[in-house]
């Protein structure tokens, strides 16, 4: 509205008002006016950029000087000219102009109105990136990355991912065996899907560096070996599986446990794809609360290992009373014991989920710096992990 003075059309002035308002495609020519009130012709070109979510993020707008073929220039070097003479000399010099405006229409093209993806999709090169304009040839059995079945399997990695991020800490700190059918086929599930997922990444485009798009079989193999490869395939490994045998070594058991850490890389990949939602305000808010909730859960999980490795002194044989897991254990009722006629280990204690709540609830209060004090540290390695605790809470 700043370029506009005294005779600049009203009426295409409204229209390019609706055309914002509307989130719509449109091209005007309008007369508006530069800083020392020179007046100019343009071509506008007026075009929504949607999200994923087919919302308007942003408008591109292009302008063109069409000045030249609305009034030849009058000039010293063309003093004296007939008019034709001028507007020959005109648009001869204009020709970048006149090129910019001849619109591209191949044989077949459908003319009738287009979909909001198509209306983006017909901008010219100096402004959408060149495999945004036209669907580049692939072959059979490569996959667009941005195709509507890859984005959809790439969100359902994403959920997996999450049940992941949950999942793999508690079962690594409580030390769970999948006894459970119905658990160990869930997750026997989501190991496979992780295992597809590997395959269709070997088949899958990706944007090089210049911002073209990969579809070369072999140089897709290769990124994706260099890349993510190694990350996704220790990933879908059925440690679950192999834990719920009943035979198998403690150790190889834990070994195969800490492995499943391996798993929480892939919120590398979860980081990149929120990266574009980052812009909107509740999608924020929601990040930021999943977050503190993530963190607050591994923080919980770190502070049971911390006590359950303390509250057992392996040389004098004994419980610590000092311990956060002892005074929880009396206060609940469930004491810990030494089964002297059996096992000769200690037995007993509070039951996990008691365990689990606890350390949440302990995490929770630490991380908001409220700490109403019923939980409290009490080993030299609960308080070295509370101060760290506190110092990410700052943060």
């Amino acid at each position: 509205i700043f370029m506009y003075g005294e005779l600049t059309d009203k009426e295409t002035g409204e229209k390019v008002r609706l055309t914002f308002e509307n989130y719509e495609m449109n091209s005007f020519e309008i007369l508006m006016y530069k800083k020392n009130r020179m007046p100019v012709w343009f071509f506008v070109k007026i075009a929504p950029i949607r999200n994923e979510q087919d919302k308007v993020v942003l408008f591109l707008c292009t302008f063109s000087d069409i000045t030249a073929f609305k009034q030849p220039i009058e000039d010293d070097s063309v003093k004296g000219w007939g008019k034709f003479a001028r507007l020959t000399r005109a648009l001869t010099s204009s020709r970048g102009v006149l090129q910019q405006l001849a619109p591209t229409v191949h044989k077949g093209e459908n003319v009738h109105k287009h979909s909001r993806l198509a209306e983006v999709l017909q901008l010219g090169s100096d402004i959408l990136p060149q495999y945004k304009q036209e669907t580049p040839k692939t072959p059979p059995h490569i996959i667009l990355h941005y195709c509507t079945f890859k984005t959809t399997w790439d969100w359902v990695i994403l959920i997996l991912t999450f049940y992941t991020a949950i999942m793999v800490p508690y079962n690594v700190s409580f030390k769970t065996k999948q006894n459970n059918v119905t658990w160990l086929v869930v997750d026997s599930i989501v190991d496979v899907i992780f295992l597809v997922d590997i395959v269709l990444n070997f088949h899958t485009t990706f944007v090089g560096p210049a911002g073209e798009v990969i579809s070369d079989p072999k140089l897709i193999r290769m990124n994706y070996v260099k890349t993510w490869f190694v990350i996704d395939l220790l990933s879908c490994l059925p440690y679950d599986v192999i834990n719920a045998f009943e035979n198998v070594d403690e150790g190889i058991s834990s070994l195969f446990s800490s492995l499943k850490v391996v798993r929480l890389l892939r919120l590398g990949r979860v980081a990149r794809k929120l990266d574009h939602y980052i812009e909107y305000g509740a999608a924020v808010l929601v990040l930021l609360v999943c977050v503190f909730g993530l963190a607050a859960h591994w923080l919980a999980c770190i502070w049971y290992s911390i006590g359950d490795y303390e509250v057992i002194d392996e040389n004098t044989n004994s419980v610590r009373m000092d311990s956060w897991l002892y005074i929880l254990s009396e206060s609940v009722g469930t004491p810990y014991r030494f089964n002297a006629s059996g096992n000769g280990r200690w037995e007993g204690g509070p039951s996990k989920d008691s365990v689990y709540i606890t350390s949440l609830y302990f995490t929770m209060t630490s991380l908001t710096s409220i700490g109403f004090g019923n939980i409290a540290p009490t080993t030299d390695g609960e308080k070295l992990f509370a101060v760290a605790m506190m110092m990410i809470g700052c943060e």
